[in-house]
């Protein structure tokens, strides 16, 4: 009897033996017919390479877990990684690439928002099941043309609304806004505006942004405290969500500052981030987490495989574990690494992540559920749930 997805991720996550990924070893025609190429465009280098290198770590552990596993019918993932530098351009070519590549059974595609927007037709086009890490609401909507394409990762809508919550309880009445001026920026703009706009309290009374490279935020940040806020929102990858907070801080700013999910970074953070809260998943507080079921005992599982292999803890690293799990899950599913029998399979998932509860529909490609999504807050420079 083939296994059910559910017992084939837990069997996968629980695996613990680490062996050289499909491929790698000398092998002849039969084994090259075996394995399962999937392609993965990231940013190694440039402004994202923190995130991008976390994505490509996950994506290599996980493949040598899933390999050991033996889930795939004696079949093996390869796994060909291409740096995009961070750049929207040479990340389109990669793409481009893989989708030409009938070998390519499925992308996975990093954090770069504009990127897998600027790609999405052409994926599209060429029919590849695609997973994105970025983000963004652009990386499956609109869905009549993202039919094969899929995320893992927080959605902005689900960020803001807890941020918005977090708000209120605090009793806050000025929000100032900071964000990157790219794709994911806008999101954060609109989705905190929809929440907190024509309310009581919480009001929005300035907004800026900068650049995703930008390095020194300093006037960006002044423009803000200017308006007097009592509350700040920053919506930026990690290095720049700490830099906006401790530019605030050094400005004489001592209220609270949110972070959205993509501020998760290094598993400890710099000094200067006290009452800071951030939104995200149990993977950054693990250790806060009691694993009272399969799910949690997975999660805590991964997080000592991934510190014990690399040193430490990135926040994102299981949304990349999660979508090689879920292509795997899905080709396992489907019998084969047929396309469009892959997409199909992946828009019937229902399964417990590392990241949290995953559930994509025909009407909703974005897997991660709101329930994944926790408060968490600042103590002796790293996160804990909030209590």
């Amino acid at each position: 009897m083939r296994p059910t997805r559910s017992a084939l991720l837990a069997a996968v996550a629980s695996a613990i033996v680490l062996v050289p990924a499909a491929g790698c070893d000398a092998g002849g025609e039969t084994q090259a017919k075996e394995d399962i190429l999937i392609a993965a465009d990231l940013e190694l280098s440039g402004a994202a390479a923190a995130i991008g290198t976390a994505y490509d770590r996950a994506l290599r552990l996980k493949v040598e877990q899933i390999n050991a596993a033996g889930v795939l019918g004696g079949r093996k993932i390869k796994l060909e990684v291409r740096d995009n530098r961070s750049d929207k351009t040479l990340s389109t070519a990669n793409i481009g690439d893989f989708t030409n590549n009938r070998e390519v059974a499925a992308i996975i595609t990093g954090a770069c928002g504009d990127c897998v927007i600027a790609a999405a037709k052409s994926t599209n086009d060429a029919k590849v099941p695609t997973i994105s890490l970025a983000p963004v609401t652009g990386a499956t909507a609109p869905l009549a043309e993202r039919k094969y394409i899929f995320k893992v990762g927080v959605n902005p809508a689900d960020d803001a609304a807890l941020i918005a919550g977090e708000l209120r309880s605090a009793g806050s009445t000025r929000v100032g806004l900071l964000t990157t001026d790219d794709a994911y920026g806008l999101d954060g703009q609109n989705a905190m505006k929809g929440e907190l706009d024509g309310t009581e309290q919480a009001k929005i009374v300035s907004t800026t942004q900068f650049k995703p490279t930008d390095t020194d935020v300093n006037q960006r940040v002044r423009t803000v405290l200017d308006a007097d806020p009592d509350a700040l929102v920053v919506w930026a990858f990690a290095d720049q969500a700490q830099r906006v907070a401790g530019s605030a801080r050094s400005a004489g700013y001592t209220g609270p500052i949110y972070f959205d999910a993509a501020a998760a970074g290094d598993l400890f953070m710099a000094q200067g981030m006290e009452n800071t809260t951030l939104v995200f998943t149990q993977t950054m507080a693990i250790d806060d987490v009691i694993a009272t079921n399969p799910a949690k005992s997975a999660r805590k599982q991964w997080f000592r495989d991934y510190t014990s292999r690399y040193g430490s803890y990135f926040g994102p690293a299981s949304f990349a574990a999660d979508a090689l799990q879920l292509l795997a899950s899905a080709i396992e599913q489907s019998g084969g690494t047929d396309r469009d029998a892959v997409r199909d399979a992946l828009e019937s998932v229902k399964v417990d992540g590392l990241s949290g509860p995953l559930r994509i529909t025909p009407e909703n490609h974005s897997a991660l559920m709101p329930q994944a999504l926790v408060a968490l807050v600042a103590n002796s420079n790293r996160w804990r749930l909030k209590v």
